[in-house]
Order: structure tokens, then sequence, then C-alpha cells
């Protein structure tokens, strides 16, 4: 095993010298190892948000809500006011208004 380690250092020491010898050869070795690449992500450009813009709000909206339209409203009211035109027609009759 040390005889096979002393002959793959002699040669590669002597391929070295060869060719560092022969007018100025850099020798490099590459390892990949597949999976391991490494790139930078893109860059992103975002576009800075607008400015912010402060308004007075919106005048408040008044909506006229009647309940005269619907018709259970309206004779209901239309029973209170005889009830009412009755109760003070009892009171006179008996007396009661003095």
């Amino acid at each position: 095993m040390n005889r096979i380690i002393a002959g793959v250092v002699l040669g590669v020491s002597a391929l070295v010298a060869t060719t560092a010898a022969s007018a100025h050869v850099d020798v490099a070795l590459g390892v990949e190892v597949p999976g391991i690449a490494y790139a930078a992500p893109a860059p992103e450009y975002v576009a800075p948000p607008p400015p912010v813009a402060y308004a007075p709000p919106p005048p408040p909206v008044m909506m006229a809500y009647r309940s005269d339209d619907d018709w259970r409203a309206r004779r209901w009211r239309e029973h209170e006011r005889r009830e009412h035109e009755w109760r003070e027609h009892e009171w006179h009759e008996r007396g009661w208004d003095h």
C-alpha cells in the first residue's frame, strides 16, 4: 500500500515539475460534486410605496327613515289615535276631566 502511495506522489511531482519547467503552464485540478452548486438569487427591484396622503373624512350621510312606508305601522297608529280619542271621550262623559 505504501508503494502505491509513494508511486502516485512521485508521478504527480514529476508531472508538475515537467509542466512547470515548460513555458510556465499552470496545472489545476477541479472536483465537482453534483447538487452543491450555489448561485446568488436574482435581485428584486421593488417600487417604493406611494406617499401617504391624509384627507378629512367625508361628511356623514343622513338618511331620513320614515316608518310611514309600512301599512302595518300606519294601521297601528290609526288604531292608537282612535283608542286615545275614545278614552278622552269616556273621561269627559264621566266627568273625570275636572
